[in-house]
């Protein structure tokens, strides 16, 4: 059984990680921690999990205590993981991190978007990318792993077939992508009020946006070589969900671009290449660790657009993590991971 450890499990990513390991059938979570809610009974701040987690208390956070664990996952605001890893690292843990610290490779560009220096940087050059359809090899040895973040995971699985394959032109790539109010997070804030984000959708970040240079950075390995591309978020009235509509151009339109997904992602447990003509929904991979992704050329132009959709809180954070887990410790990559999304 893997002793797991949390530090963070007071938000949405923290008790969707909760969730899914409830029914993990080889984990058991040992310790979470949160100075804030210290001493309370993890069942007593999320009641769906009555009966799953009653003998777990929040407590604060013990380098110790975690250290004993086998893997400890970071559910937290970017920052906070830079300042416990190398102690925990030194420890023999292994490291699952969902917060965005170890994802960019470059620890300056890391400070320009974050706005504070990166506290760690002597790990980011061991730290692997957990993007588990491109770098599953490398998770297997890691450790130091950063999960993915929501709008770059739909958006590379999304563009990264046409980039190997050679056939978009990476200087005109458009990630025009839209993502649930989850996404930003359970700390109190007024754009995400009931009142200001339902019967309404904005765009936003349109200048530059965090995980601009993270998807970027993805990319740019897919093509081999620069990539140019605009992406636009947008804030949606749902909880959970992202819906990431992709543009590249093609030179060649004779490819056959439903075959070229399906090979590509034919051994992929978590993609979801979905038949010709299709327009896959956010409301069917909600609570699941899926992308499903749907590819289409409009009129038979240079314009291909793929559809790519996914639950920002399983695929795009949790769920990927558990499966960066299960990759790492030699299990079945589908462990606690098998439900099917809910509908409606």
């Amino acid at each position: 059984m893997i002793k797991v450890g949390i530090v963070g499990g007071t938000g949405y990513t923290g008790v969707e990680l909760l969730r899914l390991l409830a029914q993990h059938p080889e984990a058991h979570v040992e310790v979470i921690t949160s100075r804030s809610e210290e001493g309370l009974c993890v069942a007593d701040m999320y009641p769906n999990l009555r009966g799953h987690y009653d003998y777990l208390r929040f407590s604060v956070p013990d380098v110790a205590a975690l250290g004993a664990c086998d893997v400890v996952f970071f559910a937290t605001p970017h920052g906070v993981a830079h300042s416990l890893a190398g102690e925990l690292l030194a420890t023999g843990v292994k490291i699952i991190d969902l917060s965005a610290d170890f994802r960019l490779r470059d620890a300056e560009e890391w400070s320009r978007w974050y706005h504070q220096p990166h506290g760690a940087p002597e790990l980011l050059g061991e730290a692997v990318y957990g993007l588990p359809e491109v770098n599953r090899e490398a998770i297997r040895g890691a450790r130091l792993i950063a999960v993915p973040g929501c709008y770059p995971t739909a958006t590379q699985l999304g563009f990264i077939p046409l980039l190997e394959a050679g056939l978009a032109d990476p200087a005109r790539l458009v990630a025009d992508c839209k993502s649930g109010v989850s996404g930003a997070g359970r700390g109190a804030s007024v754009p995400s009020l009931f009142c200001e984000a339902t019967e309404s959708m904005k765009a936003y970040g349109v200048a530059g946006h965090r995980h601009l240079p993270e998807i970027r950075q993805g990319l740019q390995l897919a093509a081999g070589q620069p990539v140019g591309l605009t992406f636009v978020p947008h804030l949606t009235p749902m909880i959970r969900g992202i819906h990431a509509s992709l543009y590249a151009t093609v030179a060649d339109t004779s490819v056959d671009l439903q075959a070229l997904f399906e090979q590509r992602y034919a051994d992929e447990p978590f993609v979801d290449v979905m038949p010709a003509g299709s327009h896959p929904e956010t409301r069917s991979v909600r609570g699941a660790n899926v992308c499903r992704i749907a590819v289409h050329r409009p009129q038979g132009g240079d314009t291909v657009v793929v559809l790519s959709v996914i639950d920002n809180l399983t695929k795009g954070a949790s769920g990927q993590a558990v499966q960066n887990m299960n990759i790492l410790f030699g299990l079945d990559e589908r462990a606690g991971l098998a439900q099917p999304a809910l509908m409606p």
